[in-house]
């Protein structure tokens, strides 16, 4: 038996996982959060706090012992600035044309692309150019806060310590342009600039080469008049720098022939350095942050191409299923016509503690236009189940006490002492209509058909959840049998509502107790067996199903850690020549894929959905997401066309996706690591309300009534009862 803390260690060891790859997500997102150019252009206020000297035009501003000095360009000397990199492919260009002329620049660096291409960074100063500041996410600093100012510049300083082991006195400002364009609003950062130990460099030609005027025009605007120095603005990211380098490779040998030399900043303030050694610990905090960049994007790149392949798969799934539904529509309404199947009938009611629902289910089988035994098999409960059902003294039932044996055993106690060779088996939370087993029994008219699977349906479906699971049966199960009959590989027969040969039942060996999910093993033994499995929309059953979160957890997480245990038992089908082969190369593969990979995959597209919302093109990403919404939705439509269902409940499908679809997923992800470690799981408890009649008679008209209102009642399906991972 499964240790009470195991659950617990599951859900830790998952959120761990979870934590970890949401903190990687958030620093790829601001890695490569998407910025703006530098040619955005603020309204300009006054200018009565900046001190003249700032102001004076001189492109050097150093501030750093409290006392505002300004440092003018020398005559017939150009300083050379990039901002915006490193770029894997401008980058190398801009240094190629640097080194074949021998000039130096002062790249001014933008902290998430070091962090991305930290041996760029490492080429720049290998080439003998300086490295300045330009932020981490390239954000106007005179909006920010004082802690995201800071946090914007020690990052940058980290990223660019880890990748070239210095750091850097310079920092220029996104947006920013010449001197007198500072004014009371950008004033405050520059002067905490100053303060944080930088020396800020405006510049005094703009070559505006990202608006891509041409070679020739950029290479014009970067020539000083009249001999006179300056600081020379370009880009060596941000988009097509194709212009750029084209003029850069003119402009060198234009000043050079006009007597102009070429200096860094640190030669204009008197040959500080201003790219001192970063320190030991400078140096291990910056390469952290590399590698923790690194993981990110790598563990980003395998998310997004993996949330690809479930997008992917959502969308080829249903395309699928709705063209297999309507070949499946198209066949019923051609089919020739059988003679109808008078043959009767013995069904089988397993029961623990049902006392809440039993009457209603018995009296709904009494109803029944085709001829039918009930047997009621009371498996051990502790409740008056079997009192009741006794008490209704109605023809043709008879229950059964045994002491408590779980639901395969009780099955195979209604078998042994059913009269007739057609059965039906069903659960006693459930409630037929008149002609349900009727229309259950007659595909068996084909004598090669084994086993037939009803149309089940929602009882309570009032309240969100309960209309989430209506849309759930309806758009996921129902439809997806629609399929399986197509395609004949028919993974499960619902115990709610199930008809099955005498004949095919004693050849698979009855019903098995070696996996939790006993009507999907015993579905696939039948297939297995060569018999066909089909499909009968008209075979309509209503079903209680849970109202509350954790009875529905507790539910379908049986419900899908035995379908992987009898998908295990059942593995060697793949391999199987004829009908069995069949079923396993398509059936099976079918759920691998589309109940155990692609659970695990489609958080993936809620994940990615914030992601894209906060770090990337809000407007394509909501975009995408609605359009696979809106795929579901016409999947949705079109199923509940197929099975009479109002499509009024459909808008709450676009919420289903993003909450309960989320609770589904993280139950297949909690049973698969429960398979995987061979755990022994126990059977889950759920609660009875005992209104499903009520219930379904709103759905299906006719007289009925609920001798037992609401009463609420524990039923647990044989507790007892343990079963293996295999």
């Amino acid at each position: 038996m499964a240790h009470a803390t195991t659950p617990r260690l599951h859900w830790l060891l998952i959120s761990v996982v979870i934590v970890v790859f949401a903190v990687l997500l958030l620093v790829n997102g601001l890695v490569k959060a998407q910025f703006g150019a530098d040619h955005r252009v603020a309204p300009p206020t006054d200018a009565y706090s900046v001190p003249d000297v700032v102001r004076s035009g001189r492109p050097i501003i150093d501030l750093r012992d409290g006392t505002a000095r300004a440092f003018a360009i020398p005559e017939r000397t150009v300083v050379l600035t990039f901002d915006d990199g490193p770029d894997p492919v401008w980058t190398p260009r801009v240094l190629e044309v640097l080194r074949r002329h021998d000039v130096p620049a002062t790249f001014f660096v933008v902290g998430n692309l070091v962090a991305q291409w930290p041996g760029l960074v490492r080429q720049i100063r290998s080439a003998g150019s300086e490295l300045g500041i330009h932020t981490f996410t390239h954000p106007d600093l005179a909006y920010l806060p004082d802690w995201r100012r800071e946090l914007e510049l020690s990052q940058t300083q980290l990223a660019v310590a880890g990748a070239a082991g210095v750091t850097s006195a310079l920092v220029r400002p996104p947006y920013s342009s010449v001197s007198e364009a500072i004014d009371d609003t950008t004033w405050p950062s520059i002067r905490n600039l100053g303060r944080g130990g930088y020396i800020t460099v405006l510049t005094t030609h703009d070559t505006k080469d990202w608006s891509r005027p041409g070679a020739d025009a950029i290479a014009r605007d970067a020539i000083p008049e009249n001999g006179a120095g300056g600081i020379v603005l370009m880009h060596d990211s941000g988009g097509d720098r194709a212009q750029t380098v084209e003029a850069l490779d003119r402009l060198i040998p234009e000043l050079r022939a006009r007597g102009y030399r070429f200096a860094t900043v640190a030669d204009v303030v008197g040959g500080e350095d201003l790219n001192p050694r970063a320190d030991q610990v400078e140096w291990l905090r910056g390469t952290t942050l590399l590698v923790l960049v690194r993981a990110a994007t790598t563990a980003t790149t395998v998310l997004a191409f993996l949330t690809a392949i479930a997008g992917a798969l959502v969308i080829l799934r249903l395309l699928t299923l709705v063209v297999l539904a309507r070949r499946h529509a198209r066949r019923r309404r051609s089919a020739p016509h059988r003679p109808p199947a008078h043959d009767p009938v013995s069904v089988i009611v397993p029961a623990y503690n049902e006392e809440a629902c039993i009457a209603d289910t018995v009296r709904s089988l009494a109803r029944s236009d085709h001829p039918a035994e009930v047997i009621v098999v009371d498996d051990g409960s502790t409740d008056a189940t079997a009192e009741v059902a006794r008490a209704l003294d109605l023809p043709d039932v008879t229950v059964i006490r045994q002491p408590n044996g779980g639901k395969p055993a009780a099955l195979n106690t209604g078998v042994a002492h059913a009269r007739h060779d057609l059965i039906v088996m069903m659960d006693g939370d459930t409630t037929f209509g008149p002609d349900t087993v009727r229309q259950l029994v007659q595909p068996f008219a084909d004598p090669g058909v084994g086993a037939v699977a009803g149309n089940t349906k929602v009882a309570n479906r009032s309240g969100v959840l309960g209309a989430w699971q209506h849309i759930e049966y309806v758009v996921g199960f129902n439809i997806d049998r629609r399929a399986y009959d197509v395609l004949q590989c028919m993974p499960t027969v619902p115990g709610a509502v199930g008809g099955f040969r005498r004949r095919t039942l004693t050849e698979v060996g009855g019903v098995s107790d070696d996996t939790l999910a006993e009507d999907t093993d015993l579905t696939m033994a039948i297939s297995r067996a060569g018999w066909r499995v089909v499909y009968e929309p008209t075979a309509v059953a209503w079903t209680e199903v849970p109202a509350g979160m954790g009875e529905l957890w507790r539910q379908r997480y049986r419900w899908s850690y035995g379908t992987i245990q009898a998908m295990w038992k059942h593995r060697r089908a793949v391999v199987e020549p004829g009908r069995s082969g069949r079923f396993g190369r398509i059936g099976l593969l079918h759920l691998a894929l589309y109940q155990v990979l692609l659970p695990l995959l489609a958080p993936l597209i809620d994940v990615f959905l914030v992601y894209g919302l906060v770090f990337l093109d809000p407007v394509r990403t909501l975009l995408g997401w609605l359009a696979l919404v809106g795929s579901q939705l016409f999947a949705g439509a079109y199923a509940s066309r197929l099975d009479g269902e109002s499509m009024s409940g459909l808008w709450l499908l676009p919420l289903q996706q993003l909450v309960y679809r989320q609770l589904m997923y993280a139950v297949v992800i909690q049973s698969i690591v429960t398979a995987l470690e061979g755990i022994r799981l126990r059977w889950q408890k759920l609660r009875r309300v005992g209104k499903q009649e009520d219930e379904s008679a709103a759905v299906h008209p006719g007289p009925r009534t609920s001798a037992h209102g609401i009463t609420t009642r524990e039923s647990s399906m044989h507790e007892s009862s343990t079963r293996e991972a295999r």
